[in-house]
């Protein structure tokens, strides 16, 4: 026989793409661009060839006024007989605009509370997020910031809030 003799009142770490907390938060549907399988939640998203309709993950081109979210775990999508959820392309997902959420991070990354929120948008981290931008990664400086140190060695929350104007655009 086993009893429980301890116990933790410490929250349990989060889910990539899954709510941080019950605040107000921003959700917009879209369509998956991508391959199947590559948008994975937690991750951020970009404009796909149709905005406002769809996503995809970013590229070196991508700028803030492209950034569309972070792919939220709606729990919309069943795990295959492995475990797995796979995102398929054509498939309706959901977009986090503005609210916290645990978003996947670099394994370099050192998030903390108030760093500052950059999604990398090259190479095979393209939207993971990290609070620094490391030599030879290209990434976005974006309108929110980490809410905490790592959850688990994957994921991190961070409150995001999704601005179209990119710092670079002037006007006369």
């Amino acid at each position: 026989m086993s009893a429980q003799t301890s116990y933790n009142l410490r929250t349990a770490h989060g889910v990539a793409g899954g709510l941080y907390d019950l605040t107000d938060h921003d959700v917009d549907t879209r369509n998956n661009e991508a391959t199947d399988g590559k948008i994975k939640f937690g991750l951020g998203v970009v404009e796909g060839t149709l905005p406002g309709k769809n996503v995809t993950l970013p590229v070196t081109t991508s700028t803030k006024a492209k950034f569309e979210g972070v792919a939220i775990n709606s729990h919309a999508h069943e795990q295959d007989y492995k475990g797995d959820v796979t995102l398929r392309k054509g498939e309706t997902v959901g977009v986090l605009t503005k609210g916290r959420i645990y978003v996947r991070i670099t394994a370099d990354a050192e998030p903390a509370y108030g760093a500052p929120l950059y999604l990398i948008t090259d190479g095979e981290n393209a939207g993971y997020f990290t609070n620094e931008l490391g030599e030879g990664v290209t990434g976005i400086k974006l309108n929110g910031f980490f809410l905490d140190a790592k959850a688990t060695d994957a994921i991190a929350p961070a409150f995001v809030f999704v601005d179209k104007v990119d710092e670079t655009t002037k006007t006369e």
